[in-house]
């Protein structure tokens, strides 16, 4: 395989573009340690801070998107989109990359659509099971197209199709955390109970938050403990309703450093339905219950979901009626012995485990 010089790797605005942008670039290094990488991002976006403080260069495009509602910000789009894509043709021709890895977002738009018009091979890392705007603009000359799920035919080329998964972090596929060594990250859980583990992410998500909130009660009756990430806007508020209600036994935070470990605690698991949480999971290979979000572009957690649901691989709970269903269904599921190893077997047959290192196989074979 011929040794990689110089690869670009546009994209970003959330965590869930970053953290594969990052997984990849770091394969990319394990593999050929004097390769230059150049990430290509958008001004004022997160990646603008992440990616330098993993150690890689960025630089930033003033590209911005589309506002949904009526707003003079709308007028400026044209011009900056513009500017967004000089200033992409230029910093490609002075870099000359070998191959340019759009991984969603803003500044992947005008990166990929450059690296194209000159002939630099482009490869794009789709996350989710519907593809966004921008990737779908830029299928037409992609060279490949790694994705997490299946049929996407009709949006992307089928002879640039590489089923590949996304990529995971590390510590999942490294090592097997003993229920021992999981339950001592959390020492107010007791390991003769089962474990609920709710996630809503860093910020954390109402309604999961509210959904447990209802539940207490129904927990209590039950036995059953929870392992709550309510997320750092909620915690204050979260942590003074246990208080004030204590009839569960809760083990609430607003951020979980060891995920290894909470899921490692968990036989069932609540969540949001993002790409890259769903790769987790499948993973991890516990019993799961999916929540989509509603606030998010394209209505792309509920595909998420979805594609694992008609697989009898998950099970979907609507935003809307959350609150009220949550912990009973995980109750439920929790009392029937063969749905948790219908769903942990159906949910580990759809693992990609090998994810980042087959995505960095094509790459290579792009070069």
């Amino acid at each position: 395989m011929k040794e990689l010089k110089k690869i670009v790797i546009s994209g970003g605005g959330t965590g869930g573009h970053i953290f594969p942008a990052l997984a990849i670039a770091n394969e990319i290094k394990k593999r050929n340690p004097n390769v230059e990488i150049l990430f290509v991002g958008a001004e004022g976006k997160m990646e603008m801070e992440k990616v330098p403080a993993a150690g890689y260069k960025i630089v930033g495009l003033p590209i911005v998107g589309l506002q949904r509602k009526l707003t003079l910000k709308n007028l400026a789009l044209p011009f900056k989109l513009l500017k967004s894509l000089s200033l992409a043709k230029n910093i490609l021709k002075d870099f000359k990359p070998e191959v340019v890895i759009g991984v969603g977002g803003y500044a992947s738009g005008p990166t990929l659509k450059m690296a194209q018009r000159l002939g630099i091979p482009t490869l794009i890392q789709e996350q989710n099971s519907y593809p966004g705007k921008t990737n779908r603009l830029l299928a037409k000359k992609v060279k490949a197209v790694c994705t997490a799920y299946e049929g996407l035919e009709s949006v992307f080329p089928p002879a640039a199709i590489r089923l590949t998964g996304n990529p995971v972090r590390e510590e999942l596929n490294r090592t097997s955390i003993s229920k021992e060594e999981a339950f001592s990250q959390f020492p107010a859980l007791d390991p003769a109970k089962r474990t609920i583990l709710v996630m809503g992410g860093s910020l954390g998500a109402r309604t999961l938050n509210e959904g447990v909130l209802h539940g207490l009660a129904e927990l209590a009756e039950a036995n059953v403990q929870v392992l709550w990430q309510c997320g750092k806007y909620y915690f204050e508020a979260m942590k003074k309703e246990i208080e004030i209600r204590k009839k569960a036994p809760i083990f609430l935070t607003d951020f979980i450093s060891r995920m290894d470990a909470a899921y490692g605690v968990a036989d069932v698991i609540v969540s949001r339905a993002g790409a890259l949480s769903i790769s987790e999971l499948c993973i991890v290979g516990k019993p799961t219950i999916l929540v989509p979000s509603p606030n998010v572009s394209e209505d792309h957690q509920t595909k998420n979901a979805m594609a694992l649901v008609k697989n009898q691989a998950a099970i979907l709970i609507k935003d809307d009626v959350a609150k009220e269903q949550l912990i009973s269904e995980a109750i439920k599921v929790l009392n029937d012995d063969d749905k948790m190893n219908e769903l942990r077997v159906a949910i580990k047959r759809m693992a990609k485990p090998n994810a980042t290192a087959d995505i960095v196989d094509v790459i290579e074979n792009l070069a």
